[in-house]
């Protein structure tokens, strides 16, 4: 039975009954002053809360302060090398294989975390509607579904396409992609789900902070919420019945990401592993990319702010870092697995982690909203690759920065439009070199054209064989594939 099942007054005492046992009576506060359709909102808000869970966690993570210890033994976690070495190329040639006829089968689904808004990129709007690509300015969620119609075309199946939003980002979400008919995706193969919220807490008191008289301080649970997500919002529910057993996850902050990889699910699939990710050699030791490392014979991510100077520095004799895979948040999972993750004895295993954070508040004595200068929250939050520890196989794939790594996130400097620009044209013409085209350089080696390739044409570079290309590329054209 829903809420919506439950007069009101049902719904107020059992919210009320929830709040007396976790101390967090204080939210009632304005509610017999609210107007009715505030009064819903609230109850909905509270609804959507684990109350239980939450006194535990003010217990555990706001009273107390969870120590990090790291283990005596880190080891740096083993990688599939890309390209193939000698001794792989059979194993490789045997893995995309497998993962082509898993994608022909209809065992495959992609899954997209795009709850975020675009704000530090100065977008209004959800950053999966930012014009991500050099000439075309095609939003992020139009190279996800480009890249997915021609996956469905080269493989001959369905591949549904599973996004993940937040409360926040959900409505513009859906009504972006229903305007732009799916960007050519059948409607019924798209499913559009909100992440789960957790409320900031008051740093000293544990009690849970007010946004106005109607509304909590609620904020998303992390990128690790997308796991217990796509149990809780049905989604993989759904993949059973379409008979899904792996799921491709990608952050949606990434257009030249390979949103289902052959390779990647053949290698995940052959090996047996629950979750396989991603990795880049590092540039440097503390590049902001976490550690993949093995902990107790489990495959782990140490943050890189974590990982210790002498073993971050720690080189090989033949130069490179010892601990020198980072992850990039791409990963593909068992759909049982994550399952699993959410019916343990005890609740969804992922842990939390505490953030301190300026969160503005309503003060329940003046009715004033107040915006604190220093930390005044805690904000409880997941991290995907926290599921890794909990599987009994997991594999690593090296990948590409010029051919699979172009994020936005900033509005500029490191990871924003300007750099993933580059890296997008820079891979384009990678690609028409390979099949014989001469494209421009400069003195620097910098490519002096606009190059972009359409998913829809190419999403390795063998898709071009069968598209004609020009001889050469004219200085600083523009050219649309």
């Amino acid at each position: 039975m829903t809420s919506t099942s439950y007069s009101m007054q049902e719904r107020f005492a059992a919210a009320k009954q929830a709040l007396e046992q976790c101390d967090q009576l204080h939210l009632l506060a304005y509610y017999e002053a609210l107007l009715p359709a505030d009064r819903q909102h609230l109850l909905a808000q509270m609804e959507s809360v684990d109350w239980q869970e939450l006194g535990r966690l003010v217990e555990s993570h706001v009273r107390q302060r969870p120590e990090l210890k790291l283990p005596d033994r880190i080891d740096p976690a083993p990688c599939y090398p890309w390209p193939a070495s000698p001794d792989l190329r059979e194993k490789y040639r045997h893995a995309r294989q497998l993962g082509e006829d898993l994608l022909r089968a209809g065992k495959v689904a992609a899954f997209t975390v795009a709850g975020g808004q675009g704000t530090r990129l100065g977008w209004n709007g959800p950053k999966g509607t930012f014009p991500a690509t050099p000439i075309r300015k095609l939003p992020l969620f139009g190279c996800f579904a480009e890249y997915i119609r021609k996956a469905q075309q080269k493989y001959s199946c369905v591949i549904p396409w599973y996004v993940m939003t937040s409360p926040v980002n959900d409505a513009q979400t859906r009504h972006y992609l229903q305007e732009n008919a799916y960007f050519g995706l059948d409607a019924g193969n798209v499913v559009v789900f909100p992440q789960g919220m957790m409320p900031a807490l008051d740093l000293v008191s544990g009690k849970v902070l007010m946004e106005s008289p109607s509304s909590i301080a609620l904020s998303p649970n992390g990128h690790g919420g997308s796991l217990k997500a796509l149990y809780t919002q049905g989604a993989v529910a759904d993949m059973k019945n379409r008979g899904i057993e792996h799921i491709s996850y990608v952050q949606v902050d990434n257009p030249s990401v390979r949103v289902v990889d052959p390779l990647f699910i053949g290698l995940h699939a052959l090996d047996k592993a629950q979750m396989s990710s991603k990795m880049l050699p590092k540039a440097f030791p503390k590049e902001k990319l976490g550690n993949f490392c093995i902990v107790d014979g489990r495959m782990t991510v140490i943050e890189y702010s974590d990982l210790p100077d002498e073993l971050a520095e720690q080189r090989l004799a033949n130069g490179e870092l010892r601990f020198r895979a980072g992850s990039i948040a791409i990963h593909v999972l068992r759909t049982d697995f994550v399952e699993s993750l959410n019916t343990r004895a005890g609740g969804f295993a992922l842990p939390y982690h505490r953030a301190e954070k300026k969160v503005p508040y309503l003060d329940l004595d003046t009715g004033q909203v107040v915006k604190p200068q220093n930390p005044n929250a805690v904000k409880l939050e997941t991290f995907v690759f926290d599921a890794l520890p909990f599987c009994t196989a997991s594999i690593i794939l090296q990948t590409d920065r010029i051919d699979e790594f172009a994020p936005i996130k900033n509005a500029d400097g490191i990871d924003s439009p300007s750099t993933s620009r580059a890296l997008q044209i820079e891979r384009a013409a990678r690609w028409l070199e390979a099949r014989g085209v001469k494209v421009p350089r400069s003195e620097e080696g910098g490519v002096d054209a606009i190059l972009e390739i359409s998913p829809l044409t190419a999403i390795e570079p063998g898709d071009l064989a069968d598209v004609k290309l020009p001889e050469q590329i004219e200085r600083r054209a523009s050219v649309l594939f």
